[in-house]
């Protein structure tokens, strides 16, 4: 019988609250994977997944951030 991995969830999961609009931010693993994925979910629950993989959770949390600074929360909203 094969067993699902377990996902791991980064400690550095979040919520990002800019211009009155409130972002979820999720950062996970597969315990047998090494990288971490980045979803970032608007307030009506439209999911942005990066392609990118990241060998840190902090390396996906900087990702946001840097993507917030570069093109402002509006990307995110739907």
């Amino acid at each position: 019988m094969n067993q699902e991995p377990e996902l791991i969830q980064s400690p550095l999961n979040q919520s990002i609250t800019r211009e009155g609009h409130s972002l979820r931010v999720d950062i996970y693993r597969m315990e047998d994977e090494s990288t971490w994925l980045l979803e970032v979910v608007n307030e009506q629950g439209t999911s942005h997944v990066w392609d990118e993989r990241f060998t840190t959770d902090q390396e996906a949390l900087n990702a946001v951030h840097e993507a917030l600074a570069d093109k402002g929360i509006e990307v995110f909203i739907d």
